[in-house]
């Protein structure tokens, strides 16, 4: 299925959470679209990314370069890209409307309905039936139904094929819970997060959690949704803005009560996750592709458990990560965009990239394999935080039609409100409910 309003050249690989802490090279503007030659006569195809040297920009430069290696054809030339998937979209939706694109490229979930409406793409499935029929059931054999449906439009199409996953987890300091005189297994509910940061707060006069408030409000989904809020519903093919519930109004106001009283931190992203890591704050709520870095730079006994349920709740956690969307309209650059996607669901490489983020392979037969996940799963117990939640998993909430950039950015307007202490909490929540329906409209 193809979409055309911006038109451009490039393949989408679109992505929910894996946050680039730090600033970058930015976007390079050379055009691979005007020339997909180079002097050895390869097919030049660039992919777009958030990964930050900390947070998966290593392992993307690694399978970058064994893919290159490993042909004579095709040379993927990766461009890192600050402001996570916000900035990227922002990026990708400037240099599209100028006519240079690029070929691979990450989107954040919470984007997918956006880019859809207002992005050429192609189904892989479509490349894979005109160009390659030799791996015709390549997605049906190694990705679940319900997975597949994480990377499909409010149309039900199927815009990509979904890369990496991610949900959130709460990593913590053993040491402070044990100083503290708390169980050293965790929380397990939202309701013992705020008596442990309570205590915490009275015994060590740190910080019990932080939450992480990047450039979308990815974590303040799972904490509504597990409330029994709904960021968007839909009735009779409508959809709207719905978070301003009695249950989402309920959760917010618990979590910024605990930012009042100084049990959790309102801070920036960069200066949250570093005041975790300094053993300022003994919780941490942020997305499990963050494990390695948290591995390497963490100097205490550190853990994590499943993202908190709310008592006699279910979990909800959105899915961070992302799809593969292709939106190559050169034919040699759709085939090299399918033949690097391959390339990136191979066993080995799914397992690479986890190693080296904490994301949660989307494919199947990755996580048990000898030649994938299955030492790496035993060394890494911190892991299965993650990937024992993934029943728990929901989209991450994607408002359709051209409102997408709109809609997060006043969501994200509205937390900095709420968690600032100035306003009425309810009231803010329904203006900007309203406000979301409006445009939307």
């Amino acid at each position: 299925m193809r979409k055309k309003k911006l038109r451009g050249v490039a393949v989408v690989l679109s992505c929910g959470l894996t946050m680039g802490m730090l600033g970058g090279c930015g976007i390079a503007g050379e055009g691979a679209a005007e020339n997909t030659k180079n002097n050895e006569d390869k097919t030049v195809i660039e992919y777009w990314h958030i990964n930050s040297e900390t947070v998966g920009g290593k392992t993307v430069d690694e399978l970058v370069k064994e893919f290159n290696e490993s042909n004579n054809e095709i040379e993927v030339v990766a461009r890192y890209n600050p402001e996570e998937y916000k900035g990227l979209m922002q990026n990708l939706q400037a240099e599209t409307a100028a006519g240079n694109a690029p070929a691979v490229v990450q989107i954040g979930w919470t984007y997918l309905n956006y880019f859809s409406s207002n992005f050429d793409y192609v189904s892989p499935q479509n490349i894979i039936d005109e160009f390659f029929p030799e791996d015709s059931s390549f997605i049906t054999d190694n990705f679940n139904a319900n997975i597949l449906e994480l990377a499909q439009n409010s149309d039900g199409e199927q815009v990509g094929m979904p890369y990496s996953l991610s949900t959130p987890v709460l990593f913590y300091n053993a040491d402070i819970l044990k100083e503290a005189g708390l169980p050293e297994e965790g929380p397990k509910t939202w309701e013992e997060v705020e008596e442990f940061s309570s205590k915490i707060k009275e015994s060590t006069g740190k910080y019990g959690l932080y939450m992480r408030e990047g450039p979308d409000s990815w974590n303040q989904q799972a904490l509504l949704e597990s409330n029994g809020a709904q960021i968007i519903s839909e009735e009779d093919g409508k959809y709207k803005a719905s978070f301003a519930s009695e249950e989402g109004v309920e959760a917010y106001t618990m979590y910024a009560d605990m930012v009042s009283d100084q049990e959790a931190l309102h801070a920036s992203w960069e200066e949250g996750f570093q005041a975790f890591i300094n053993g300022e704050v003994a919780m941490l709520h942020t997305t499990i592709a963050y494990m390695a870095t948290i591995e390497d730079t963490a100097q205490f006994d550190v853990r994590a458990v499943s993202s908190p349920v709310w008592e006699g709740k279910d979990r909800v956690v959105p899915a961070g990560g992302c799809f593969l969307a292709i939106t190559a309209q050169d034919e040699e650059e759709q085939k090299a965009a399918w033949e690097f996607e391959k390339y990136l669901y191979s066993v080995e490489s799914m397992a690479k990239w986890t190693e080296g983020t904490g994301y949660v392979p989307p494919r199947n037969n990755v996580i048990e394999a000898e030649n994938g996940l299955k030492d790496f799963v035993e060394k890494h117990p911190m892991f299965t935080a993650a990937a024992d939640q993934m029943n728990g998993v929901a989209s991450w909430a994607s408002f359709p039609g051209d409102a997408g950039l709109e809609a997060e950015q006043m969501l994200i307007d509205m937390r900095d409100q709420i968690l600032s202490g100035t306003v009425d909490i309810e009231k803010e929540m329904k203006e900007t409910q309203d406000s979301i329906n409006q445009i939307m409209e």
